[in-house]
């Protein structure tokens, strides 16, 4: 029994041992296992697919910052700057860094900043703890640098300070409705601003860094230069528009008027020099202007142009052989389907001339009356109505021009005398820019261009000339615009008042009073287009309204731009003589 019991001793010591020698292989090849597994694991990502685990540390920590571009400068013409831009400072947060540094206390220092940024401080709390893990907010945008060098003295953790621009517009409300402004991030929003923003905005650069988890630049990577903007130089004489607007605005107020326009035009180069509305706002601070008061009316507000489509009535009439030159039209009051056409005042006949002097809706209705219908419908579309500038202006409209094909008495009637149609007051200055260069269509730019400038003849030479002979009779004595007569000038112009339509499209009792023509008359140099509308003062003919806002201008362009009186003086008298005219009085 005791020889059995010592030989199964050693038995139990040997199963003993060999099982903890298994259990020691098993844990060896486990760890071989794992060894050998975490070797593969490294050999895959750092010799045979690294892309993955690099691409996993730069999602970490390389950040793309963009590198602005200061926005262009606008000019005028000469360069003077219509809208610069100013460097000012961003205020922006880092939540995390905020909250990683204790978070916003109630101490001196956040106090400040509240107060500086003009946010309650709980309010300034809530906005920054919306989201403590994010790593970018803005507290304030375009603050000037006395506030930002204040904000920066207070050295407050996780708030910082970044470069910025905001635009300034040394004109102000001059030269708001045709500049336009930009928003807080340098975008165009309204007029030049918008529709030039892609040339004035330049490309933006990058710069890609590497940033440590407190959010330092501790690497550049790479970067990629910003393209600089491009300024933008217009045509727009800054001293011309000045004028314009002050004479536009003064007028609107001495009439009691709704709003004006005014557009002056350069008849050998097409350009635009002078673009205003009144009543206008302050692209500086925008605080409290409403929307409509930023409509650029001269090219999106749409009237019938009344007597100011006459003078190619007339030429129409010369150029078909209706009439001559010196022919006596019978101007008694008639009636077409039922309708009464009829002057202001009552004529028995009138010359050509006398036609246009007295803007006679009996004369000209008479003229169309003995052309076929689609006469005048060309004519008006060769000077460019119905059509377009394409000034490059975002928010033009091309006016309502009829498609018809039959056409009734009484409309190809008042069709004669602008009824029927209607025009922007930029359209009815390129009509008269094409007048004053004796026919010949060249588009407008409201860029500077070089002459010379080429253009289309749509209309012949010599009756052109003959018709604005005629239309300087009538700023003299007995003409409808005698009032926008310019002492040692002469002017070609013609008058025009027209009914407002109202919502439902009928006539209402308002009015729309023009004055457009082109000046000095012995060689035109500039076209220029005053409208008023709805003048509440108790007068509304073209006449009395826009025609001595039209020679306040077109007196004030002359003598600007120093050209020569072309009145000519008598011998021993120094006042100037004039073309005499035919008649007395008349409105239109």
């Amino acid at each position: 029994m005791k020889a059995a019991a010592k030989t199964q001793k050693p038995k139990r010591q040997e199963e003993h041992a060999n099982f903890i020698s298994w259990r020691f292989a098993l844990l060896c090849g486990c760890i071989l296992l794992a060894l050998a597994f975490l070797l593969g694991r490294v050999a895959w990502l750092q010799v045979i697919s690294p892309d993955m685990l690099v691409k996993e540390g730069d999602m970490r920590s390389l950040r793309v910052q963009q590198v602005s571009t200061s926005r262009g400068m606008i000019t005028d013409r000469s360069g003077r700057p219509l809208a610069v831009s100013v460097p000012v400072k961003a205020i922006w947060a880092d939540p995390k860094e905020v909250h990683d540094a204790g978070g916003i206390s109630v101490g001196d220092r956040w106090k400040a900043l509240a107060n500086v940024l003009n946010i309650p401080l709980d309010q300034l709390s809530a906005r920054i703890n919306a989201n403590p893990k994010g790593r970018f907010i803005y507290l304030a945008r375009q603050v000037n640098p006395d506030m930002a060098d204040y904000i920066k003295k207070l050295k407050l953790p996780g708030i910082h300070l970044r470069e910025e621009s905001r635009r300034y517009y040394p004109s102000g409300e001059v030269t708001a409705h045709l500049i336009g402004f930009t928003n807080v991030d340098s975008q165009g929003i309204e007029g030049v601003e918008k529709s030039f923003d892609k040339w004035l905005t330049g490309q933006p650069g990058e710069r890609i860094v590497r940033k440590d988890r407190y959010g330092r630049v501790i690497e550049d990577i790479s970067s990629t230069d910003s393209q600089a903007a491009h300024n933008l130089a217009l045509s727009i004489d800054e001293r011309l528009q000045a004028l314009v607007y002050r004479e536009l605005n003064n007028a609107v107020a001495f009439n009691k008027a709704e709003s004006g326009s005014a557009v002056l035009v350069d008849v050998n180069t097409g350009e635009v020099l002078a673009m205003a509305n009144s009543p206008s706002y302050n692209p500086n601070n925008l605080s409290g202007t409403p929307k409509e008061a930023m409509r650029n009316r001269t090219i999106t507000d749409v009237f019938e142009p009344g007597s100011t489509v006459k003078p190619m009535v007339v030429m129409t009439a010369l150029q078909r052989g209706v009439v001559r030159e010196n022919s006596v039209l019978n101007t008694i009051p008639y009636r077409i389907n039922g309708h009464e056409i009829k002057d202001v005042a009552r004529y028995s006949e009138l010359t050509l001339t006398g036609v246009l002097q007295k803007s006679s809706n009996v004369g000209v209705s008479k003229l169309a009356l003995a052309m076929p219908s689609s006469a005048l419908v060309d004519t008006y579309s060769r000077f460019g109505l119905g059509k377009a500038t394409n000034l490059g202006l975002v928010g033009e409209r091309s006016g309502l021009y009829p498609q018809k094909q039959r056409w009734s008495d009484i409309e190809r009637a008042t069709f004669s005398f602008g009824y029927g149609l209607m025009v922007t007051p930029l359209q009815l200055a390129r009509v008269y820019a094409t007048i004053g260069s004796y026919g010949i269509y060249r588009p407008l730019s409201i860029t500077k261009v070089d002459p010379p400038v080429p253009g289309e003849r749509v209309f012949p030479e010599s009756i052109v000339r003959t018709v604005v002979h005629m239309m300087e009779s009538v700023a003299l004595p007995g003409g409808g615009g005698v009032k926008a007569a310019i002492k040692g000038y002469r002017i070609a112009i013609k008058t025009g008042t027209a009914k407002k339509v109202g919502p439902d499209g009928r006539y209402i009792n308002k009015y729309i009073a023009y004055t457009a023509g082109v000046a000095p008359a012995s060689q035109p140099r500039f076209a220029l287009v005053v409208v008023i509308n709805d003048p509440q003062a108790g007068k509304y003919y073209g006449g009395a309204v826009s025609a001595p806002v039209f020679g306040a201008i077109m007196g004030g362009v002359l003598r600007t731009m120093n050209i020569e009186p072309d009145a000519l003086t008598t011998g021993d008298k120094n006042e100037f003589v004039i073309n005499q005219g035919e008649g007395t009085g008349g409105r239109s």
